[in-house]
């Protein structure tokens, strides 16, 4: 199957095809620039690019946070009328699970975070083995201090990602955790790792993936109707 994945939940902005877990493309940008400017002319780019058409996509992916309000509804939006113009389904997926299939490969403690402000980071805890993740913990804002006394005897490698990550990094070698940053090319949130991410939850759930996909997550369309916005379990 082909997704078309958006990212707008964090400061850059990216949008990546992808197909049977193979990124086809991807754009990426981190200017500063709004969301609502540059998003969309980079989905034209990697469309125009591939020869692909956008209803040549079994779906639209999206992530729908946690991260930037604004940021999400500029992304949310854009899939909604993206999947609406050619009649096809959208999937919701987590910012945090997706980050962490950025250092999949990184044996040990996936601790992804964004910067939520005032000493908090939006988290979730990955265990990573053999390029497997398992969720340790939900999507939620913590403390950094309250994050730290979560890890006092970890013995696995613990690995940071995402655009808080250089938050908890300091303030975890203040206090003696042990800790790695991601490399830089794989730190931040990407609309690669939607896409995959998508193309997982799809696997986990039915082989027949775009029904599931339709049904289950953040945004489904029904004919002649406006898509509907459903939170994710």
């Amino acid at each position: 199957m082909k997704i078309l994945a958006l990212e707008t939940s964090a400061k850059a902005v990216s949008a990546a095809v992808s197909e049977n877990g193979r990124i086809l493309a991807a754009g990426y940008q981190d200017t500063g620039l709004t969301h609502s400017r540059t998003l969309m002319p980079i989905v034209e780019h990697i469309l125009k690019n591939t020869d692909l058409k956008l209803s040549d996509m079994d779906a639209i992916a999206v992530a729908v946070g946690p991260g930037s309000f604004t940021g999400i509804r500029i992304g949310v939006a854009a899939a909604k009328g993206l999947a609406f113009s050619v009649d096809k389904p959208a999937v919701g997926v987590s910012t945090l699970a997706a980050l962490a299939r950025n250092v999949a490969f990184a044996d040990g403690l996936v601790v992804c975070a964004m910067d939520a402000r005032r000493q908090q980071v939006y988290n979730a805890n990955f265990a990573a083995e053999n390029g497997t993740l398992t969720r340790l913990t939900p999507d939620r804002a913590i403390s950094l201090a309250d994050l730290a006394e979560e890890l006092p005897n970890e013995s696995r490698p613990v690995t940071l990602a995402g655009d808080g990550a250089h938050l908890v990094f300091d303030y975890f070698a203040e206090h003696g955790i042990p800790c790695r940053l991601a490399p830089p090319h794989l730190i931040m949130e990407n609309a690669m790792s939607v896409a995959l991410e998508a193309e997982e939850l799809a696997r986990q759930t039915s082989s027949d993936v775009v029904q599931v996909i339709g049904s289950r997550f953040v945004l489904y369309r029904k004919k002649k109707k406006d898509p509907k916005i459903v939170l994710p379990r």
